[in-house]
């Protein structure tokens, strides 16, 4: 179960690629500047991920004005995201967590899917400036998506 509002989201450091090659980033980067969306996804070039993040990536707009940065994190590597992001023209930063442990350290590991191993559950977590979650969400699926609705209320209501 993700974690709850209320508490303290775990800082994290995650390999993203970006076009000078792999650069780390962290959580904590953000704190005292700006809230982050958090975005868990299970598995790039999937349909359901793939609808996820270019909805998103076509909003990015939305977020950018009520101060907000988001961020895809899942299980497949950088370079792999990177080839998918590229392919489907998703611009949000997408973060490798290929040892699962800031999935873990977030509660929201998804055990076995399809038959392949364990990922990413598709999650969302709103963390203000402060570094507290203020909203969090897990699918009940992973073909669900987050309540993207109630992700932006939350924002709002810093």
């Amino acid at each position: 179960m993700a974690l709850n509002i209320g508490t303290q989201a775990p800082d994290f450091t995650l390999k993203s690629m970006t076009a000078d090659g792999l650069v780390d980033v962290t959580l904590s980067s953000n704190i005292g500047k700006q809230a982050t969306v958090i975005l868990f996804f299970p598995l790039a070039f999937t349909g359901v991920c793939t609808q996820e993040l270019c909805d998103v990536t076509a909003g990015l707009g939305k977020y950018a004005e009520l101060k907000a940065e988001v961020l895809g994190i899942s299980v497949d590597s950088p370079f792999a995201q990177a080839a998918w992001a590229k392919k489907e023209g998703i611009t949000i930063k997408l973060l490798s967590d290929l040892n699962k442990t800031t999935t873990a350290a977030y509660d929201v590991v998804f055990p076995g899917l399809a038959g392949i191993g364990d990922t990413s559950a598709r999650a969302a977590f709103v963390i203000d400036a402060s570094g507290r979650i203020v909203y969090s969400e897990q699918t009940a699926t992973p073909k669900d998506l987050p309540d993207f609705e109630k992700i932006e209320a939350a924002l709002k209501a810093l």
